[in-house]
């Protein structure tokens, strides 16, 4: 698996994760009513999904497709907290 790291900032202030599969989906054991805990890669890396934010399913359904089937998914973190904001399909090569 190989994974990139894009730090160039957009508008929304997300940093992403291109090429990720996630590793693990729990629930978070500090706040399980706000959050759940989502692992990245092989060395695990650990971010957020706020059960609070209205696509929080959406986001939910495509980690757990990610953990279950070894999909891979660019995922971007919003910076400094750590909390997914978006999951996107990986673009097909022409």
């Amino acid at each position: 698996m190989i994974t990139s790291c894009s730090g160039s900032s957009s508008s929304q202030n997300l940093t992403w994760y291109n090429n990720s599969v996630i590793t693990n989906v729990a629930e978070d054991p500090e706040k399980p009513e706000e959050f759940t805990r989502v692992s990245i890669g092989i060395s695990p890396q650990i971010f957020y999904l706020s059960k609070k934010a209205d696509d929080y399913k959406t986001l939910l359904e495509k980690t757990s497709q990610s953990h279950k089937r070894g999909k891979a998914y660019n995922i971007g973190i919003e910076n400094k907290t750590n909390i997914i904001k978006q999951i996107n399909e990986i673009p097909s090569k022409k």
